[in-house]
């Protein structure tokens, strides 16, 4: 037996197909961070709360999961919930769009309300989410926000906003610029009532929510490097001519001007927030 082969046999040997098992991966199995570009476990993200176990950057959260993180376990109570958007203006698929980001978000609009305990405290929340029409204000946000200011003032509670919206809501021009007074005015009387309003600002926050009620609480936290403004950085360059300082715009640099009060990391955020209460409201 010739224990020697041919060079075009062993070629051939290495040619034929192997057959190979597929592995099914589930999607999102994995996730990049946007600071350090550090491949994770989507898992290892989500059980440390939405941030970055290397670098800790605070990813952007759903509104769901955010409630879930923040609230007492089973408390939370949501009002308002299908209230749904028209389109006054009758701005091209529109309604279509709205329609598929509640489809795949869950939400029927950009904000969630409710009634909740926080360290065994009653509150009333509002949560932002950035992922439906990037929480932009419309309408219908105005009004749930409006609803829920008013429901804290009558029933004596305090208040508590996590804002995260790239601002008015241009598919409702006017009708979206007019929540700003709106939900201003409702909480000129929550303030006049002698209540307190903690806004709570996430990345991002800015636009017409900035320039409202993001802008209006008694204290103002804000998460790290959050991305807070009325106008994006671009925009103010090209119209003063000037280069901005680093960081501008960002929850550090605030922090040092005085627009924002603290900052909080989200692992600390809940016991913060319960301690203002606690410090500021009578039992």
């Amino acid at each position: 037996m010739n224990i020697f082969k041919t060079r075009q046999q062993r070629v051939l040997r290495y040619r034929q197909p192997v057959e190979v098992t597929k592995i099914d991966v589930p999607d999102n199995l994995y996730s990049k961070c946007d600071a350090c570009e550090s491949v994770l476990h989507t898992e290892e993200v989500v059980n440390n709360q939405f941030v970055c176990p290397r670098c800790g950057h605070h990813f952007r959260m759903r509104a769901r999961d955010r409630v879930q993180m923040f609230t007492d376990a089973d408390s939370f109570r949501e009002f308002n919930r299908y209230i749904r958007t028209e389109n006054p203006l009758d701005f091209p698929n529109y309604l279509e769009k709205v329609d598929a980001l509640t489809e795949s978000t869950g939400l029927a609009e950009a904000v969630i309300t409710g009634y909740a305990k926080l360290r065994g405290r009653d509150c009333v929340i509002a949560v932002m989410d950035s992922y439906f029409l990037m929480g932009s204000m419309g309408s219908v946000v105005g009004e749930k926000i409006t609803r829920a200011i008013e429901r804290a003032t009558k029933d004596h509670l305090p208040l508590i906003i996590f804002s995260a919206s790239g601002g008015a809501r241009m598919q409702e021009g006017l009708f979206s610029l007019m929540q700003m007074a709106k939900t201003s005015a409702a909480l000129a009387r929550h303030s006049e009532a002698g209540l307190l309003y903690v806004s709570i600002l996430t990345d991002p926050t800015t636009g017409g929510v900035t320039a409202s009620f993001a802008s209006l609480g008694d204290i103002i936290v804000a998460e790290p490097n959050a991305l807070i403004g009325f106008a994006g950085p671009r925009v103010i360059e090209q119209t003063i001519m000037q280069k901005l300082p680093e960081g501008f715009q960002r929850a550090e640099f605030l922090l040092e001007k005085g627009f924002v009060d603290y900052i909080a990391e989200r692992k600390n955020l809940r016991d913060v927030v319960a301690r203002l209460i606690k410090y500021h409201v009578k039992e």
